[in-house]
């Protein structure tokens, strides 16, 4: 963002993103359980703005680590080994997903799925080549990747106890790597995950058409 503050902690309706992504959590599911990683020289920032707000932190906190796969490690290290759970990995930052979306994610991920909510591409995708050049692709064959990926407690622990690759750019290429099939279910084009002012801008549109 070009900023000073995180963009998790930056302002939306008045109040950090980061307390609307929680909170859509909090409404989608009833018994859900939250573990917020941040990095460790952010805790007591997180603390003052809840205090500020009125706003109940998760219990659970892990430190931030170097790469997304640590984060999600340090996360997972805080639920326990034998529980039967499903567990959903998800962007602070993409405080707009459905409920319908987070629901349905997990209810496959409850059947013994590994699943990611995707949306389709709707604009010309180029493939550059080695030489430089570039090719049209046909975008009916891709997807974008969304959040939240939710798998079964101990596939997903299974999977994290491997060794860090370069090529784990998520939490479903993790559990690729186990040799799982991933499947894709329909996102929601609103789960937009906000890393730039023009993202922060519609971000507002989206709050006040939705009246959040």
């Amino acid at each position: 963002m070009g900023g000073d503050i995180p963009k998790q902690f930056l302002p939306l309706g008045g109040r950090p993103i980061l307390m609307h992504t929680i909170e859509t959590f909090r409404r989608a599911l009833d018994d859900v359980q939250i573990v917020l990683v941040l990095p460790a020289d952010q805790h007591d920032y997180w603390h003052e703005l809840c205090r500020e707000n009125g706003f109940r932190s998760p219990e659970l906190i892990a430190d931030g680590g170097e790469t997304r796969f640590h984060s999600v490690r340090n996360g997972l290290s805080l639920l326990p080994e034998d529980a039967y759970a499903v567990v959903g990995v998800h962007d602070g930052v993409r405080p707009f997903v459905s409920g319908d979306t987070i629901r349905r994610c997990y209810a496959a991920a409850a059947e013994g799925k590994a699943v990611v909510p995707v949306v389709p591409v709707v604009e010309t995708v180029r493939q550059i080549l080695p030489d430089g050049n570039s090719i049209t692709r046909p975008r009916d064959e891709y997807r974008l990747v969304q959040t939240p990926q939710t798998f079964p407690l101990d596939m997903l622990k299974e999977a994290y106890r491997q060794p860090f690759s370069a090529a784990f750019t998520d939490d479903a290429s993790v559990v690729e790597a186990l040799g799982k099939t991933v499947t894709m279910i329909e996102g929601n084009r609103e789960n937009i995950k906000i890393t730039t002012p023009s993202d922060m801008r519609f971000a507002e549109f989206i709050r006040h058409r939705h009246g959040l």
